[in-house]
């Protein structure tokens, strides 16, 4: 077995919107959390955007087949969305790699 397969996976996407502001996008993201979390391998979901207006979606998985398997699924079986429209296209990046080492502070 090779190291991403044993691997958390870690999807990446960076976009801008289409006029609308983060909490916008935020508000709007309900329903794409909730099929998330019925995803096989979901773990956490973090959204930020960085100060040029770019925005950034992270999300943890079990592994990156995990995260590249519900890429493939998310446009159709989440199309009624309005988070779809509120993207500007053409600025997705999208990777999943694997996550080799992580560490958590525990409180």
């Amino acid at each position: 077995m090779n190291k991403k397969s044993k691997s958390l996976g870690m999807e990446i996407t960076t976009f801008r919107l289409n006029g609308h502001t983060y909490q916008e996008f935020i508000k709007a993201n309900h329903d794409i959390d909730e099929w998330l979390c019925r995803q096989p391998g979901f773990q956490s979901r973090y959204i930020a955007e960085d100060d040029g207006g770019v925005i950034v979606d992270v999300l943890i998985w079990n592994s990156v087949a995990d995260g590249t398997k519900a890429m493939h699924k998310i446009i159709t079986e989440t199309r009624d969305s309005k988070v779809h429209d509120m993207i500007d296209h053409g600025t997705v990046v999208w990777k999943c790699i694997p996550i080799y080492r992580s560490y958590k502070l525990d409180n």
